[in-house]
């Protein structure tokens, strides 16, 4: 073919990844150092599987948009030190493809340059004779070759050619590879692939097997597509049965399959389709205790989750809120008007998507409402939300843009609402609230003709600069005197680390001095950077 669309492309990746399943135990074999999460393959493997899951049902005929969805999932399901680099690599190739509907061969060939460019990037110290040397090697052999017109099936030969041998002359490079007598691992997880990619250019595809784990599991029906997705993590316990990797992946491989076995110290995580959850779960806990199932029921609508075995994972809530804070304080604030799930972050220190995806499965509610509280994380947020999609639990982003509005949305909660009336009254809210921030300048600067001298404290209104200040109490009182008008009620003030007791105490006199008909509830949010943060309703 001369050129890749999006479903085009869809299949070269989706290829790329089974055939990488398919040979992970092989990769995983080749690890050489002393170190006990050796696993280079199987941490490759569950990084592909995440990029592949984001991609498998999408329809898009773009090719730019299908790379961009693969290196999000790559991203957010990367694991240990090949599965970062492959993700990286991916989100190289996903930046040189942007805006590009079709891709040729000479587009190709810049995307992968692209991904050693960013690969490189993102390691602080790159070891060469590692899957590094070998994507770098190959990628620049095809862009000193390629030519326009080239078919993409030569494009895939000239760097499959070029990448065995890199991956021969990885021993020439790290010692330890050498002393060992083998290749790189990561390299070699590279190739598999290429080859699977390269071998869906021509028209095939590559497809999942069974013999992976167990040959134990060829006999497993085509039946079993329908039935259970089961995930669930193991600790394994001295005074239960011992445990034997091996026999483990037999019995689980019998009964199901698209099995993915991870053990790692004494936690074995499992991933497993089976028309038998119940079985595998009873075998499974005579070596340990569970410390989370989850079942999918797989059938045509797709669109149920249920947690199963009540004394292992607590029954679902109707209702949960989650919000983003910056101070133990706010926490606490969060926890007295229901915000049971805590996401630690803010304006320095923005949490990802996955630190969300992990929040909403902790708050385990049919209906949970996300309070990002700052204009940084609401697109983390949401794509947490799309992240979990299909899976049983309906999630609304709330698109909270600071402390304040989050607390005046979360106080409109209803229980006896549903999730939509609940969140278009939470949303609506957010126009309720002004917002205001009291932080220290780091450098001077002029804002809309204000001037702005370095380490005075700024007043900030919304998103503009409205007052400079050397001390931070007048910084404060200038602020409020801006934002407050004559339909204020309520003010709101929560103090930063930097606020002690004798300065709250000054701030609530001259609070309550100079606004005596407003309702003012000052508290210590314990929030780092900024001394106070303010709310007017």
């Amino acid at each position: 073919m001369k050129t890749l669309n999006g479903q085009s492309l869809k299949l070269l990746l989706l290829s790329g990844s089974n055939n990488l399943y398919n040979h992970y135990p092989e990769v995983d074999a080749l690890n050489v150092f002393p170190v006990p999460d050796g696993d280079t393959g199987m941490n490759m493997n569950l990084t592909l599987t995440s990029g592949s899951k984001e991609i498998q049902n999408r329809s898009d005929d773009n090719a730019s948009e299908i790379a961009k969805v693969f290196s999000r999932g790559l991203l957010m399901g990367a694991r240990g030190n090949s599965g970062v680099i492959t993700s990286q690599i991916f989100r190289g190739f996903s930046k040189g493809l942007e805006n590009l509907a079709e891709v040729d061969a000479l587009a190709f060939s810049a995307a992968f340059q692209k991904g050693v460019e960013v690969a490189y990037k993102a390691v602080v110290n790159p070891v060469e004779g590692t899957i590094l040397t070998v994507i770098r090697e190959s990628s620049q052999y095809l862009a000193d070759t390629v030519k326009d017109n080239m078919s993409i099936e030569k494009c895939l030969d000239l760097m499959l050619q070029e990448a065995r041998e890199s991956l021969k002359r990885t021993p020439e490079l790290l010692p330890v590879l050498k002393e060992a007598g083998v290749i790189d691992s990561g390299g070699a997880g590279l190739i598999r692939i290429l080859e699977g990619m390269r071998i869906a250019a021509s028209g095939g595809f590559v497809e999942r097997s069974q013999a992976t784990v167990t040959e134990a599991s060829a006999g497993v029906s085509e039946a079993e597509e329908d039935g259970y997705l089961l995930d669930f993590v193991l600790k394994l316990l001295k005074d239960k049965k011992e445990f034997n990797q091996n026999r483990f992946n037999n019995i689980l491989s019998t009964n199901g399959n698209d099995l993915v076995v991870n053990l790692k110290d004494d936690i074995v995580k499992v991933h497993i389709r089976t028309l038998t959850p119940g079985d595998i779960l009873n075998y499974a806990q005579h070596f340990g205790e569970f410390l989370k199932v989850q079942v999918l029921k797989v059938n045509e609508d797709n669109d149920e989750i249920q947690f199963i075995a009540d004394h292992i994972v607590k029954e679902k809530k109707p209702y949960a809120m989650i919000g983003v804070s910056s101070g133990d304080g706010i926490d606490q604030f969060f926890k007295e008007i229901g915000i049971s799930v805590i996401v630690k972050g803010g304006q320095t220190m923005n949490p990802s998507s996955e630190d969300f995806v992990s929040a909403i499965k902790k708050a385990n509610a049919h209906n949970v409402f996300v309070f990002p509280n700052n204009s940084n994380i609401v697109m983390a947020a949401s794509q947490a939300c799309e992240m979990m999609s299909g899976q049983g639990t309906n999630i609304y982003v709330i698109p909270s843009k600071t402390i304040p509005q989050g607390i005046s949305s979360a106080i409109m909660f209803n229980p006896e609402a549903d999730g939509e009336e609940n969140f278009r009254a939470m949303k609506a809210a957010l126009k309720n609230v002004k917002s205001g921030e009291v932080t220290y300048a780091i450098r001077d600067t002029e804002y809309n003709g204000l001037k702005v001298k370095k380490d005075d404290y700024i007043g900030i209104f919304e998103k503009d600069i409205v007052v400079d200040h050397p001390d931070k109490i007048e910084a404060l009182l200038a602020l409020l005197d801006k934002m407050v008008d004559d339909e204020a009620s309520i003010i709101t003030i929560l103090l930063g680390q930097d606020i002690d007791e004798k300065l709250s105490k000054k701030v609530a006199e001259l609070l309550t001095d100079r606004f005596p008909d407003l309702d003012i509830d000052i508290r210590h949010g314990n929030q780092p950077v900024y001394s106070f943060l303010v709310g007017i309703e």
